[in-house]
């Protein structure tokens, strides 16, 4: 919207400074916005929340007791922050981010979808009696839709080509005894058809004739993933946030150097025009997490729900597909990695292992308050995990 009423200004004769169109002063801009804006709203949006009596549930005493005892303050904490979050990262992509580039209207998409999704399920949860919100098969079908329409988008031929002449360049070597590159143009196709893992420059796997469509799994992997994966690590005050900053920051410094030519010739990775809007909104959900956090500290003033957590897991996931670093996701990511398996292998013990636990409670954070830390000491603890993550997934830039 800006560069839009920029362009017209310019046209008029009024100068404005290029500055302001540039990708790094826009990303600035988002964060900053995003930031002032769920600060400053904060208490009004809580209010508001307290008003309507949106109060968080908290696990039975029969099934967790001792978690009911911990946690029993928060009964009456109010729930659906993550409102306050996306309604400002929209409004920092209106403002910051260029309408003209089909990564804008992706991450549009896949926030309204997904911040839907959360909000049905916070709300059925909260006003209706002894609901657990929208069932589990329901909640992964409407994920699935997502993914394999995003998948569609990217992946059939001649149902679309956001891919313009220069994106997906990629610089898999430099020339002996020169400074110049290598450079190979790839297509839409192309470019979604190659898996890269970290540390080794070149792709790890090329999908090509029917192998092509594992990446629609891959997609639906990494969405559906992310986005439960966050939503399960909402557990504790400021952990999920803390750790979405972390990991939104490393992509989103990714995203930007993806849009550099020059710089993604020397990393040896993609070049994809236009991977700076992506920057932009992941800069955008730094500042909003960061403003969110204002109130989510320990102890919480409001918590984002469904409605933030499962947006925001699916936008990081949407973020590493569109980068190529989906492999990548799963390290950076790796606290998101831990408290989703722990469920995961809670459940097949509590099943097939006669209804044996391996972990005294699931999600992973909630064993280590069963061992005795507490709250804020989890938290603190799987921050310096994550921050670890993130210098590790940034350091593998530049050790491939």
């Amino acid at each position: 919207m800006l560069l839009i009423l920029i362009k017209l200004l310019r046209q008029h004769g009024i100068h404005i400074p290029s500055v302001f169109s540039y990708s790094s002063t826009r990303m600035i801009l988002a964060a900053m916005t995003c930031l002032i804006f769920t600060i400053f709203l904060g208490p009004f949006f809580i209010r508001k929340l307290y008003a309507m009596k949106i109060g968080q549930p908290v696990r039975n005493a029969k099934e967790c007791p001792l978690l009911a005892e911990l946690h029993g303050k928060k009964k009456n904490t109010p729930t659906m922050g993550g409102v306050l979050i996306l309604v400002s990262m929209l409004i920092s992509l209106f403002l910051w981010m260029d309408l003209s580039y089909a990564f804008t209207w992706i991450m549009l998409f896949t926030t309204l979808v997904l911040g839907m999704i959360g909000g049905i399920d916070d709300y059925f949860k909260l006003k209706l009696k002894n609901s657990k919100g929208i069932r589990g098969r329901y909640k992964m079908l409407f994920q699935t839709l997502l993914s394999l329409m995003i998948a569609l988008y990217l992946l059939v031929p001649g149902f679309t080509d956001f891919v313009s002449e220069k994106t997906g360049v990629r610089a898999p070597a430099a020339k002996e005894n020169t400074t110049s590159y290598i450079m190979k143009e790839l297509d839409t196709k192309e470019y979604m058809s190659e898996v890269f893992v970290p540390f080794f420059k070149d792709a790890a796997v090329y999908l090509s004739g029917a192998w092509i469509y594992v990446m629609y799994f891959l997609i639906f992997f990494v969405i559906t993933g992310s986005s439960n994966a966050v939503n399960l690590t909402d557990g504790l005050d400021g952990l999920a946030s803390g750790c979405l900053i972390m990991v939104a920051s490393v992509f989103g410094f990714i995203a930007f150097l993806s849009n550099n030519i020059e710089i993604a010739s020397y990393l040896n990775i993609l070049y994809i025009e236009g991977s700076a809007e992506i920057a932009i909104y992941l800069f955008s959900l730094v500042g909003a997490c960061l403003g969110f956090l204002w109130y989510n500290g320990h102890p919480a003033q409001v918590f984002m729900g469904d409605t933030g957590s499962l947006a925001l897991g699916g936008v990081i996931g949407v973020s590493a597909i569109l980068l190529r670093k989906e492999v990548l996701l799963a390290i950076v990511g790796g606290i998101f990695v831990a408290e989703a398996l722990s469920v995961i292998i809670q459940v097949l013990s509590y099943r097939y292992r006669g209804k044996k636990r391996v972990f005294l409670c699931a999600p992973l954070h909630h064993h280590f308050e069963y061992k005795g830390w507490p709250e804020t000491k989890v938290v603190l603890r799987f921050w310096i995990v994550g921050l670890f993550l993130a210098i590790l997934g940034i350091a593998s830039l530049k050790f491939q």
